[in-house]
C-alpha cells in the first residue's frame, strides 16, 4: 500500500510517497503536488503488480553503450559475421550510447534509421599510386542489416538481462529491398567459362568452379572444405560451418565426384588437410582464386557475372530441371523457400505440366 506524508519545511510543502508491496522492496519519491504524488503511487503500484517497474528502474540504470558493450563482449563472437555486426552497432553507440534505455523510443530509432538512409559515407580503394575516395549512401538492404543487429541486441537486452520492459524496434517495418539477383550461365556462357578455367594456369580453377556450379556451394563453402568433410564413397560433402548455422549435406554426382575423386588420388600425406590449398610459400589457407578467376571470365567473354553466380546457376538449372522450390532450399541450405522465390519463374513450364496432369487426371482428355 502507498502512504503519502504531507512534510512542511523551509521551501514549502511537499509530499513524500512510500510504497510497501509484501515481497518487493520498498520504493519512495518526493512531489511537490499532491496530484503527482497520487498518480506516481497509483502508476508504480501498478507496475509492480505487473512485473514491470524494476525493469523500468533498470532500464534508467544501464545506457546504450552499457548494452551494447555487452552484447559484443557476450553475444557477438558466437555470430557468423562479427567484424560487421560489431561496426553496426558501434554506430548506433556513437549516435545515442550516452541515453539511458529508459530514453531510447520507437520514434527515436526511426530518426536514426532515416539518417543512416540520408547521410554520406565513403569508400577507398588504390588506383595505381593514388587513393580513390568516393562518397556513397547506403542501401535500403545495408540500414535493414544495421536496424537488425540493433534489434536483436535490444531483444537479448530485455529477454535476457531484463534491462528493458520491451524491444522498442520491434514494430518498425524493414525498408524495401529490391528483389534478389538472379543472374545465372547460359549454355554458351557455361561452356566458354568452364574452357577458360580448365586452361587457367591456376590448376584447381576448374574443380572449384564445376564442384561450385554443380552443387550450389557458397565461394567459402568451397575454398574451406577439408578431406574430412569429403565422404567419397558415399558422394556426399558434409559442411559442418555453414552462413545460417546449421550442418548441410551435399550429394555428389558426375563431374564434380570424378574430379575429387583425381584430385583425391593426388593429394600428399603431408599436406594441408583443405581440399583446394594455397600455395605453401604464400599463402598456408585456402587457395587465392581471384585473379585466374577473373582471367578466366575476360577470356571466356562472360560479362556482369560474380562467383556467386555459379550458386545463382545452379539453382536456376535446378529450377529448370522441375525441381521443386522445397528441394532447392534444401540444396541452397536455405531455412525458408522466400530466397528461392526468385527462381520459381524458371520452372513455370515444370507447374504448367503439374496443372495439365491434374486436370487431365479429373476431367478426362
Amino acid at each position: 500500500m502507498a502512504n503519502i506524508q504531507k512534510i512542511e519545511g523551509k521551501n514549502g510543502i511537499k509530499y513524500r510517497v512510500l510504497i510497501r508491496l509484501k515481497g518487493c522492496p520498498a520504493q519512495s519519491a518526493t512531489f511537490t503536488r499532491i496530484t503527482d504524488a497520487k498518480k506516481w503511487a497509483q502508476d508504480t503500484e501498478s507496475a509492480i503488480r505487473d512485473g514491470r517497474h524494476f525493469k523500468t528502474v533498470e532500464a534508467k540504470r544501464h545506457t546504450v553503450a552499457d548494452m551494447i558493450d555487452r552484447y559484443i563482449q557476450d553475444i557477438v563472437p558466437g555470430k557468423k559475421d562479427v567484424i560487421n555486426t560489431t561496426n553496426q552497432l558501434l554506430y548506433w553507440k556513437e549516435q545515442i550510447g550516452l541515453k539511458p534505455l529508459s530514453d531510447i523510443t520507437t520514434p527515436l530509432i526511426v530518426s536514426i534509421r532515416d539518417r543512416l538512409l540520408k547521410e554520406p559515407y565513403y569508400t577507398t580503394r588504390k588506383a595505381g599510386e593514388a587513393v580513390v575516395s568516393t562518397e556513397r549512401t547506403r542501401s535500403n538492404a545495408t540500414v535493414n542489416r544495421y536496424l537488425a543487429a540493433f534489434g536483436h541486441c535490444l531483444t537479448i537486452a530485455a529477454t535476457q538481462w531484463e534491462w528493458l520492459e520491451a524491444n522498442p524496434l520491434k514494430n518498425i517495418q524493414k525498408q524495401a529491398e529490391p528483389q534478389g539477383r538472379v543472374r545465372f550461365l547460359s549454355d554458351d556462357e557455361r561452356a566458354r567459362l568452364l574452357a577458360a578455367c580448365l586452361s587457367s594456369v591456376n590448376p584447381l580453377l576448374y574443380t572449384i568452379v564445376v564442384l561450385a556450379l554443380s552443387t550450389g556451394m557458397r565461394q567459402g563453402e568451397v575454398l574451406n572444405l577439408t578431406w574430412d568433410d569429403v565422404d567419397l564413397d558415399n558422394q556426399r560433402i558434409t559442411l559442418h560451418d555453414t552462413k545460417n548455422g546449421e550442418r548441410r549435406a551435399v550429394h555428389l554426382a558426375g563431374k564434380a565426384l570424378g574430379l575429387l575423386q583425381e584430385l583425391k588420388k593426388k593429394k600428399l600425406r603431408d599436406e594441408s588437410n583443405l581440399v583446394f590449398p594455397g600455395t605453401a610459400a604464400l599463402n598456408r589457407g585456402p587457395a587465392s582464386i581471384r585473379t585466374a578467376w577473373m582471367t578466366a571470365l575476360k577470356k571466356a567473354e562472360v560479362e556482369n557475372f560474380k562467383f556467386h553466380d555459379l550458386r545463382h546457376s545452379a539453382a536456376s538449372y535446378l529450377a529448370m530441371n522441375g525441381a521443386p522450390l522445397l528441394d532447392i532450399a534444401a540444396i541452397l541450405g536455405h531455412k525458408t523457400l522466400s530466397m528461392v522465390k526468385r527462381y520459381s519463374h524458371l520452372s513455370e513450364t515444370h507447374v504448367g505440366g503439374v496443372v495439365a496432369s491434374m486436370n487431365e487426371k479429373i476431367f478426362g482428355r
